[in-house]
């Protein structure tokens, strides 16, 4: 993992800390939440206050995230928003921690240049024993305050004022006058400058989490459904419609198709289809060239066709698919039949322009493995669980390539593979190609029919 950490592809975008300020804060925070601190000066952090360097002292990767739920976070400045989310266990969580500094971007500005700011994820479970209990995750609300507790006091302080303003005797009242000067002294003017953080909740329809081997859970769709990495018999008896594995591959195809979840690349507006395609090929050809023994470093486009050229009796089904697919879009070639079964099938398709399309890219991601930029954009765990077990000339050449071609331009590249433009009306009275009407009709694939 050197070579990514070096380039900045693993653990890259942490916030350092270095302040003795900064750390005794981060002392104070940890132990208010979990009671142990560190006794490093010198250390990074996550969106969420984890340290890696931290977890290595510890000896403990989760000491924020005990049995992998209610994950607990710590927040030493805003700029942690822009940060990763270091050993996730549910795909949301990040999302849930940058929305709630984007909200409270103001207030924690002003909390955190006195304190650190200490909070938790709260759901209902505390722990999951068993697969069906990630059921019971419904919601998750974030709860937070500094160590010494400004946000709590500044509530009582503004309750104790209302009372003040309603009471008519309140001037004559010591004791109350006294309560609020106390308040006033640990957080400032309640009044002109309130402080105070919002209470965000958010709903968990669909996710995915890390646990019992990685599942996708799709609850919030016509047709719900769970997803397993692993063997879903081992999962027992879910609360849920159906149960998939990866190896369900045209019952996932159909869940796809009748939820609306995804969309063939060819199809999709804005998107050179054709250039995106032989970049798939492309990883395919480094896959093969790889276990050929081939060095691979500083590979170009053109040595990647060469490559092909050499071992094109030798190219899996992957590779011919998304070929054949290529050809059809740039030179009029014949229709390609890919069916659901096809090992091409999941490589020719992207989310659709639904409100968890990086969930569907994600699942799209470990479907189709051998795409190793889609793989490290939507699914960093999946993708440093297959870098680990890599030749080293394959590790190189993706190391390489990230860095030059995805790393410069990142939302430019997240744009051009998965945005989406807004639609165009069409012409009237301008008739469809044919190949559009195919399209329209069964995708690039041909028609996914129920088992």
């Amino acid at each position: 993992m050197k070579r990514l950490i070096e380039k900045g592809l693993m653990f890259g975008n942490l916030v350092r800390v270095t302040s003795p300020i900064l750390v005794e804060r981060y002392n104070r925070a940890l132990r208010h939440l979990t009671g142990k601190q560190t006794t490093l000066d010198d250390f990074h952090i996550d969106i969420s206050g984890f340290s890696p360097e931290i977890g290595a002292e510890l000896g403990d990767e989760l000491y924020l995230n005990q049995r992998g739920v209610n994950r607990q976070f710590i927040l030493l400045t805003t700029e942690q928003k822009t940060a990763p989310l270091l050993n996730a266990k549910f795909s949301t969580s990040r999302g849930i921690l940058k929305q709630f500094i984007t909200e409270n971007e103001p207030q924690l500005f002003a909390l955190t240049t006195k304190d650190a700011v200490a909070g938790e994820l709260v759901n209902s479970v505390f722990s999951v024993e068993s697969p069906a209990k990630l059921f019971d995750i419904r919601r998750i609300t974030v709860e937070a305050d500094t160590t010494a507790r400004t946000v709590a006091t500044a509530a009582e302080l503004g309750k104790l004022i209302d009372r003040f303003k309603a009471e008519d005797n309140a001037w004559y009242d010591d004791v109350l006058i006294a309560q609020m000067i106390g308040l006033a002294k640990q957080t400032g003017d309640v009044v002109r400058n309130p402080v105070n953080l919002s209470r965000m909740s958010f709903d968990q329809q669909n996710f995915w989490t890390a646990h019992f081997g990685g599942i996708y859970i799709f609850r919030g769709v016509d047709e719900p459904a769970a997803i397993a990495a692993g063997d879903k018999a081992a999962l027992g008896p879910l609360p849920i419609e159906s149960t998939f594995d990866l190896r369900d591959r045209t019952e996932i195809a159909i869940f796809l198709e009748v939820n609306g979840l995804a969309e063939p690349i060819v199809k999709a507006r804005g998107v050179d289809g054709g250039a995106i395609l032989h970049q798939k090929m492309d990883f395919v050809v480094a896959e093969l060239a790889a276990r050929m023994g081939e060095n691979l470093s500083g590979a170009t486009r053109r040595d990647l066709r060469a490559l092909g050229r050499r071992y094109a009796d030798q190219l899996p089904e992957e590779y011919q698919g998304l070929a054949a697919l290529a050809r059809w879009v740039e030179d009029g070639g014949p229709w390609p039949r890919i069916t659901s079964e096809h090992p091409a099938y999941f490589y020719t398709l992207r989310a659709a322009d639904v409100p968890d399309a990086d969930l569907v890219n994600m699942l799209l991601a470990q479907l189709s493995p051998l795409d190793i930029r889609q793989l490290f954009i939507c699914h960093k765990e999946a993708f440093y669980a297959a870098y680990s077990s890599w030749p080293d000339e394959k590790r190189a050449y993706v190391a390489d390539f990230l860095d030059r071609e995805y790393q410069v331009d990142k939302a430019g590249t997240r744009a051009a593979l998965f945005g989406h433009e807004a639609p165009m009306e069409e012409p009237q009275n301008e008739p469809k190609t044919p190949a559009a009407d195919m399209i329209d009709l069964v995708g690039p694939w041909g028609a996914v029919r129920r088992r």
